[in-house]
């Protein structure tokens, strides 16, 4: 393998959004962003393809340099345990102090749905996603971790929910910067992603939207406040499936200062005890969120909710309209499906979608139109109001291209999203910016080249020469630079020619250029000649200063360029001699003198 070459294969969302695992081989160190779960699977399908690791007659650790989870959602983190646990992978694993805090509440949520409810065999245990925590390394916004002693990372902001990273790995001169999911607008309470110009040789991002423009995020909260008021009107009750943390606060946000501004008073409830973790982690990480939260955060918690209460069972029955965040966001699952069950009979009712749903989900279903649904071996019609609004944290196709412009990468790469949409995406790519658009499928192994750079320190005064020249161009990245390439104790060096003189005694070659006209000035004296040229020669080359050297040698002050008229009266020749410094010049004083010195004579 050429060690410049990239080489990257996904294990899991490639051409598709779920089960995020993104292996880069870069420089003999191996790296895997990501190791989550699908969750429109519930065989071994739902777990990344870890047999490509094992296949290579390494265990996972002596394969894996390290993992990188980009932040808490189960898509991305929700395989972590078992290959930690069972896959036996025990390297580092770097991660956010958020996403530390949250994936392990995330996680035993996610375990006690599958193997508590749905009594499933061969599956991480509680031990084992607190052993597999212990093994996580916390990384801070900005800070540069070195793994070992060629590979090193770096996190950015990426706002989409709290403690999302970007992250940078650089292995000497190359870098990969993977994006994991992330939103270029801010929000209620986050900001929006960001990272500098840092011209990675390939950018991993993600495509979820890879086609949709969204409209202005108020009139999509103006449409979601009228759609919940109309169905309060007309008693009936509105079901939206959130994860715990992320959409869910956005619109209780919304949900808390629209009943204070119309004094309503239809109950608003969030199933499971997780709103309050989910506040406790918001106010312990107040400065992952926006600038808003943060300055009212003294005054007043944003995430202390007056008009929103937490859920009991019972209360699906109760008659009267009413609001209800229940988890899982896709209807996969959990209290949101159980609700869904009771509530979808019933025309009066709504059901609000605020988020992408992954193919094979009863979410999905419904969004499609499906009108008779099969939920635990039952059928289900489906009579309620069904509504799609994208309160989505990720970025939309102007987001995704925002960012390229941001970074610069050499190339591009599309994960997490769906083939249709990507291919439409990577045209986009390929005309605006002009560079290489990939988006393997799982199990594809695509290898990028990148040219191999040879680093080499400049000594100062060589630096000082050049700019005093001032040959630096108007985008300060290119500069011409003549100096001698020396190898020393096994490091590059540019040097000024004065240097390596001194340094290593050498006595450069003089190298010389010289040129013949022939003029036809049989009955002109030499030394009347020699003046008359001397002053066709100032006439023709005004910027320079044209100086006698001896009897019939005149030349150009400061330079190495000397005119000798030399033959006999009947056949004059001029010998125009230059040396190598002085190369690009004398070419014009030999063309401008051919051209017009016979003229001149």
């Amino acid at each position: 393998v050429n060690m410049a070459d990239i080489k990257v294969v996904p294990l899991g969302a490639g051409q598709d959004v779920g089960r995020s695992c993104i292996l880069v081989s870069m420089g003999g160190k191996n790296v895997m962003f990501d190791c989550g779960m699908h969750m429109g699977y519930n065989d071994e399908r739902r777990f990344p393809d870890f047999s490509y690791i094992t296949g290579t007659g390494q265990t996972c650790t002596e394969f894996i340099d390290c993992v990188i989870i980009s932040h808490f959602h189960l898509d991305h983190c929700g395989a972590l345990p078992y290959f930690t646990e069972m896959c036996g992978y025990t390297g580092p694993i770097y991660m956010t102090q958020p996403t530390k805090a949250i994936c392990p509440i995330l996680l035993e949520d996610y375990r006690k749905i599958t193997v508590e409810k749905k009594g499933e065999q061969n599956f991480f245990t509680s031990q084992m996603i607190k052993d597999c925590m212990k093994k996580v390394i916390t990384v801070n916004l900005h800070q540069t971790v070195q793994v070992d002693g060629d590979l090193e990372l770096k996190a950015y902001y990426a706002g989409h929910v709290l403690g999302a990273a970007m992250f940078q790995m650089r292995v000497q001169n190359q870098s990969v910067v993977y994006t994991g999911d992330y939103n270029m607008t801010p929000d209620r309470h986050l900001g929006s992603a960001w990272i500098d110009k840092c011209t990675p040789d390939l950018l991993i991002t993600e495509s979820t939207y890879a086609t949709t423009i969204r409209d202005s995020k108020r009139c999509r909260e103006r449409d979601f406040l009228k759609k919940v008021h109309e169905c309060m009107e007309r008693g009936g009750k509105v079901l939206i499936p959130v994860f715990a943390l992320g959409r869910a606060q956005e619109l209780c946000i919304l949900l808390e200062s629209f009943w204070d501004r119309l004094n309503l008073k239809a109950p608003i409830y969030f199933t499971t005890g997780i709103t309050e973790k989910a506040n406790h982690y918001y106010k312990l990480f107040i400065t992952w969120t926006n600038q808003k939260i943060r300055s009212t955060f003294v005054q007043r918690n944003m995430f202390d909710f007056k008009h929103i209460k937490p859920f009991d069972r019972s209360y699906t029955d109760q008659p009267g309209p009413m609001v209800v965040f229940a988890t899982p966001g896709m209807l996969h699952g959990g209290q949101s499906l159980q609700i869904f069950k009771k509530w979808a009979e019933d025309e009066k009712n709504m059901l609000i979608m605020p988020g992408y749903c992954v193919a094979g989900t009863i979410g999905q279903k419904i969004l499609s139109g499906k009108k008779t649904i099969e939920i635990d071996k039952k059928i289900v019609n489906v009579k309620l109001s069904v509504q799609y609004m994208s309160f989505s944290a990720h970025a939309d196709a102007k987001g995704i291209m925002q960012l390229i412009r941001q970074a610069e990468p050499r190339n591009v790469m599309l994960v997490h999203g769906e083939y249709a949409k990507m291919e439409f995406l990577k045209q986009k790519v390929l005309q605006e910016f002009g560079v290489n658009c990939f988006m393997p499928a799982n199990g594809e192994t695509i290898t990028i080249e990148t040219p191999p750079v040879i680093l080499a320190n400049m000594s100062r005064l060589l630096l000082k020469r050049t700019l005093e020249k001032g040959f630096v161009s108007s985008s300060k990245r290119l500069c011409p630079v003549e100096g001698i390439l020396v190898l020393k104790d096994e490091r590059l060096e540019v040097v000024a020619l004065s240097e390596v003189q001194s340094e290593y005694g050498l006595v450069p070659h003089q190298l010389k250029f010289s040129l013949v006209m022939s003029l036809d000035t049989r009955s002109i004296p030499l030394l009347e000649l020699t003046e008359k040229l001397t002053q066709a020669a100032q006439k023709l080359l005004p910027d320079q200063k044209v100086v006698q050297l001896s009897g019939s040698t005149f030349g150009l002050d400061s330079t190495s360029i000397t005119m000798e008229l030399t033959g006999h009266e009947s056949a004059q020749n001029l010998l125009i001699t230059w040396g190598l410094q002085d190369e690009r010049l004398g070419d014009i004083v030999f063309s401008t003198l051919k051209r017009n010195l016979t003229r001149l004579l």
